[in-house]
């Protein structure tokens, strides 16, 4: 059986790689992606265009100009003396941010008394407007500790210190790098291994394999097993790449990752295995892989976060290998994640894992007979 087995394995793996799609499903998707969702698809807001209608001149106003201009969020501020120029400028979305500055504004300050800012912002962009404002409410909110009446009131109320564990400078790289470890492992996993079968009777390989001494329990296992090996060694190029090419720290141990990291990948080959036994053709295979990879991908905490969901929807997320294994990966990456934990994230994945590829077992032999 061993011989058999090994057999197979090695055909699948040559399969694999001789072929021209599958090493470009095996090595541009990932490098792609990693490039992609590190650089670009990030959720932060830099290089932001500010435009300042500035009436007052003096030096307060000045000082708040200058601040903004020092910031490192906005790459570029238009000045103008024209209000229907600013409003102009965010209908036609050349600036997402606007600053109104009062005649009067050096004056109330230099009096001691509250002066005012208008920010006005492009709602179109409704997430992007939010952060805007909140770097713009801080460039103020420091000035004016700084103002003869912040530096009174700062006497008189306790000062507030912020901390950002496990990530002290909020870099998204760090947040993002290891995510990419359980998505793109996720996308190598399900595409490979639901052509696999697809692939056979397309090729018109398949019946070779039905009248050959090869069981149907052998030749479940040779196509689960290629895929786990891609996809163990996809894990380490992006934790090396992770720790050696983007600087994220790793405070946990590898073996437990990799431990968790294998029955995730076991739960996906299920799943792809499963597509697989459904469909006759590789571009089948591919639809229905991605069919399901957006939802999961979606529905996993990756982008936006579980608990702002609609109730009847955060349910569904539970069936999801890849909620899991996110808690796993970034655990480990950022904070030491206590071996307890990853057991508590671990045993759904097995759960999920038994019943995925008992069902792709059970469809593989209805297939077969």
């Amino acid at each position: 059986m061993w011989l058999r087995l090994k057999a197979l394995i090695i055909k699948e793996l040559l399969a694999v790689l001789r072929d021209p799609r599958s090493r470009f499903v095996l090595i541009m998707p990932p490098l792609m992606q990693l490039l992609i969702f590190t650089y670009a698809a990030t959720l932060e807001v830099k290089n932001v265009d500010l435009m300042v209608l500035n009436r007052d001149g003096g030096y307060w106003s000045g000082e708040l100009v200058r601040r903004l201009e020092g910031a490192p969020t906005f790459r570029s501020i238009r000045f103008t003396r024209d209000p229907e120029a600013l409003h102009r400028a965010i209908d036609e979305q050349q600036v997402i941010a606007a600053i109104g500055i009062d005649a009067g504004f050096s004056r109330e300050i230099s009096a001691g008394r509250p002066a005012s800012v208008q920010l006005i912002l492009d709602g179109r962009r409704s997430n992007a407007s939010q952060i805007v404002g909140n770097y713009v409410s801080q460039v103020v909110s420091t000035l004016g500790g700084e103002t003869p009446a912040g530096e009174q009131a700062a006497a008189l109320t306790p000062a507030l210190v912020e901390r950002n564990w496990f990530n002290p400078n909020l870099d998204y790289q760090w947040f993002i790098v290891p995510s990419l470890i359980a998505e793109i492992g996720m996308l190598i996993a399900l595409i490979l291994t639901s052509l696999a079968v697809a692939r056979e009777r397309e090729l018109g390989t398949f019946d070779q394999l039905m009248v050959s001494p090869l069981s149907a329990r052998e030749i479940l296992l040779g196509k689960l097993i290629p895929p786990l090996l891609l996809g163990l060694a996809q894990m380490t190029f992006f934790v090396v790449a992770a720790v050696f090419f983007f600087k994220v720290p790793l405070r946990g141990a590898l073996l437990p990752l990799y431990g968790s990291g294998l029955f995730f990948l076991a739960s996906v080959v299920g799943l792809g295995l499963f597509i697989s036994s459904l469909c006759k053709t590789q571009q089948q295979a591919i639809l229905g892989a991605f069919l399901l990879l957006v939802p999961a991908t979606t529905l996993s905490g990756f982008a936006t976060p579980i608990d702002n969901m609609p109730g009847w929807l955060q349910p569904l997320t539970y069936l999801n290998p890849l909620r899991y294994f996110l808690v796993v990966a970034k655990g480990v990456f950022l904070r030491d994640l206590p071996l307890s934990e990853i057991v508590l994230q671990t045993a759904p994945l097995a759960l999920i894992a038994l019943v995925t590829l008992s069902a792709a077992a059970w469809l593989f032999r209805r297939r077969m007979e």
